[in-house]
């Protein structure tokens, strides 16, 4: 099975589809832990992916599995030049060209290491210090904030504007080169999430439009004020700013006082009054967008779902002009969704509601809002479930199912035993059907959780024991098996296909008991068990490993220990395993 995996992750891997060749590596490597070739090749996968880190654990668990063999230096190499650690790269290269001198791919490697090195050398030395701004221009988040926001979305649609963000992001202090382009500042404030004053905004405060030109030039045509003697009079302008900043501020605090009092009102449950308060502070403040979200949150609870819905679409849309906290953006997303997924208990449309956990994640991820992502997933699941139900057509299909196991085509089985699963999951004869498909077809894994789902179903349905029990012998867990056999005979004590289970494993046991297992099962039994959980705390107990030293140097003692049961047990485990003989 593992050579089935790597091959599939071969040809993968051929056709560049280095995401499916690693998944079916990493399958390879869970059934065969210890072949070095399967990290060697799901190293190659991770170094064409670009995930370097990833290349270089796989290709150091290559090294330490096979220190001999020298393509596993030659990955080390690649893994450690993606991560620019060119010395180590060197170092890779040459002690696998000391394994074995002429292979050109290892020469190649530590000349191309050796260049790259020397040319890194100059660089590094005359680089600049990190630009403070680096972070703001990282990752796709850059592009998602500069088209959300309306004074910098047009900036998109300019190719020389494209051509100098992608420049600043590759290498941020090349940001001095740009800093005279009143765009670049622009989206500069933009990711910063803060105003900054631009040149473009000075020109406009100190001269007069195009408009009001004209109208100056006209000035000396009109005749003279009747008191010119007086002198200019004080200009207004500075107290009238000063008069509305106050008045701004009185409203602010205002507003902020009908928060309190709706937060209030809300807590005692009184939510015709919270509304009442939130409604007022938006008309006194309409720069802050709780305002909004709290309202919503009172529509939320008194049911009125569409005017919460109402309200977290204005806080949104209000935010993004107001350049608001991200927070506060994913708290509005959030909060419509939550009212979205009231409204699909009755519409039994979950969309939107997922649609708008997914947007309020993309502007911050919450852990709350992530579960009631999850939880809405999950009911549209369940829904889609009930509304797919149908016993009768489960049992058509299970019907079809048998008529191709009859005729040893297996794989149409499955699909037919897959469908009445579909349309009726409460049923434990399709899960135990497909689990019989699955050992003709050597799929063992997947024949023994449909086997375990069966048992769950009904614990006393006596064909889903056979089938694990089945699953499990082939698997060559005898010990495992025998116990399931067991298990199944407490609930029909005549099974013969039960007992013939248990004889058959039995005969197994015996056979490893009595040492008559070829080297290469012995070795087969050993490595398997070795993967083995219970055989690893066994072999890993310490009162179990002085058991083990007496019964080759102090034969009393052992006999001692073996009149405890539990002891005695474990010993006959082991020498199932084959990891004991007895002589």
């Amino acid at each position: 099975m593992a050579e089935e995996a790597k091959a599939k992750g071969n040809a993968a891997f051929s056709a560049g589809n280095y995401t499916e060749a690693i998944k079916h590596f990493t399958e390879a490597i869970n059934l065969a832990p210890t072949n070095h070739v399967l990290y060697s090749n799901r190293s190659a996968a991770y170094a064409s992916l670009h995930n370097y880190s990833d290349a270089l654990s796989d290709a150091k668990k290559t090294v330490d599995l096979k220190p001999d063999w020298s393509k596993g230096y030659s990955r080390l190499g690649a893994a450690y030049v993606g991560l620019h650690n060119y010395s180590e790269a060197i170092g890779a290269y040459k002690k696998g060209l000391e394994i074995d001198p002429n292979n050109e791919a290892l020469k190649s490697g530590l000349a191309d290491a050796q260049a790259t090195a020397a040319a890194a050398a100059p660089r590094a030395k005359s680089t600049p210090p990190p630009s403070p701004f680096g972070d703001v221009f990282s990752g796709p988040e850059m592009w998602a904030k500069l088209t959300a926001d309306p004074s910098t979305r047009a900036f998109l649609q300019q190719p020389d504007f494209i051509s100098m963000m992608q420049d600043i992001q590759k290498n941020p202090n090349n940001l001095n080169l740009y800093l005279k382009d009143q765009r670049v500042m622009q989206a500069l404030g933009v990711l910063l999430n803060v105003k900054l004053r631009t040149a473009t905004e000075d020109m406009e405060v100190e001269q007069p439009s195009s408009e009001e030109q004209p109208s100056k030039k006209e000035e000396p045509v009109k005749k003279p004020e009747p008191e010119p003697q007086r002198g200019p009079e004080p200009e207004p302008e500075p107290m009238e700013l000063a008069e509305e900043e106050r008045e701004k501020k009185e409203k602010k605090a205002l507003a902020q006082k009908e928060k309190e009092a709706g937060n209030a009102a809300y807590k005692k449950k009184d939510f015709e009054a919270a509304i009442q308060h939130y409604t007022k502070a938006i008309e006194l403040d309409d720069e802050d967008i709780s305002f909004l979200t709290n309202r919503a949150a009172v529509y939320l609870e008194m049911g009125k779902y569409e005017e919460c819905i109402k309200d977290c679409d204005k806080a949104v849309e209000r935010g993004r002009e107001l350049r608001s906290d991200y927070k506060m953006i994913a708290r509005a997303l959030t909060r419509k969704g939550t009212a979205l997924v009231k409204m699909a208990k009755t519409s039994k449309d979950f969309e939107p509601a997922i649609e708008a956990f997914q947007k309020a994640l993309t502007e911050h991820r919450n852990p709350d809002t992530l579960k009631k992502l999850n939880d809405a997933g999950r009911a549209k699941k369940e829904l889609e479930q009930q509304e797919y139900f149908d016993p009768k057509i489960a049992d058509e299909e299970r019907e079809k199912g048998n008529e191709f196991f009859k005729e040893q085509k297996y794989p149409e089985a499955v699909r037919h035993y897959t469908e009445a699963i579909k349309r009726n999951p409460k049923d434990p004869r399709a899960y135990s059907n497909r689990a019989a498909c699955y050992t003709k077809l050597g799929a063992l894994p997947e024949a023994l959780k449909d086997a375990e789902k069966c048992i769950e179903l009904d614990p006393t349905f006596v064909k889903g024991y056979t089938r694990k029990g089945a699953a499990q012998f082939f698997m060559k867990e005898y010990d495992k098996a025998l116990e399931t056999y067991q298990e199944g005979l407490k609930h029909d004590p005549n099974n013969q296909e039960l007992l013939d289970g248990v004889r058959r494993c039995v005969e197994q046991i015996n056979k490893a008991s009595r040492g008559d297992l070829s080297p290469e099962e012995l070795k087969e039994r050993q490595a398997k068990a070795m993967q083995d959980p219970e055989i690893q705390s066994i072999l890993t107990d310490p009162v179990m490993r002085q058991v083990l030293i007496d019964l080759q140097e102090n034969p009393k003692a052992a006999q001692e220990h073996m009149k405890n049961p539990m002891v005695m047990n474990k010993i006959q485990k082991l020498v199932s395993a084959g990891i004991v003989q007895v002589r």
